[in-house]
């Protein structure tokens, strides 16, 4: 088995696809140059991230807080954790799983987050555990949406930006931004290990 590139191996190749739309870049180009533009870009973009959790881990094993990371990067330590740490499942002493498996997860959660602001509950509750179900009456979801009301307004819909999703223990949980007529909010919905919904809220952008 290959042992994983280094941080300098990577910082050369993230250079290389650098000059290449550098170069490409300064010049008129066709439509097959431009797709090959973006090719470069993809690349540079994944080996930048390669390169950013290297510095991350290095950076931790060097004493440096995840306050301090997420400080520097713009969100909050919980926010730096949750995407770069690696954490241990307390039940079994073994590396959590983070790796995202429902491929549609983004899609559904918007579906199901649409149908429940929209009061289409019957198309949502298909998509609920047990829990959810019992609990988010159709009390429980107008006494929400009229809170949420009383702070920013009417729903006028999704707000820009992809959603934000990643696995979080046994969930996976998918964050998507929400426009209102004072403010802008989130939706948060949370899948369970047999793609269920086990939670769902709407919550100010900054929540963690």
């Amino acid at each position: 088995m290959s042992s994983p590139p280094t941080l300098a191996q990577l910082a050369r190749e993230l250079a290389e696809q650098a000059l290449a739309i550098a170069e490409r870049g300064g010049h008129p180009l066709t439509a097959p140059d431009r797709l090959q533009l973006v090719g470069n870009a993809r690349e540079a973009s994944v080996l930048a991230d390669q390169v950013l959790r290297i510095c991350v881990d290095q950076s931790r094993d060097a004493g440096v807080t995840w306050q301090q990371i997420g400080d520097l990067l713009g969100v909050t330590r919980q926010a730096a954790f949750q995407r770069f740490g690696k954490p241990i499942d307390p039940r079994t002493g073994e590396p959590m799983d983070k790796t995202v498996h429902m491929t549609d997860a983004a899609l559904r959660a918007r579906q199901i987050a649409e149908a429940v602001i929209d009061g289409r509950m019957d198309e949502a509750r298909a998509h609920f555990n047990a829990q959810v179900l019992e609990a988010l009456t159709d009390d429980v979801r107008g006494d929400a949406l009229a809170a949420v009301a009383g702070l920013v307004g009417a729903f006028e819909g999704f707000g820009e930006g992809e959603p934000f999703v990643r696995r979080i223990g046994d969930h996976t949980v998918v964050d998507m931004p929400l426009r209102y007529e004072g403010g802008e909010m989130k939706a948060r919905v949370a899948f369970d290990a047999d793609e269920k919904v086990a939670g769902l809220f709407i919550l100010t952008p900054e929540a963690t």
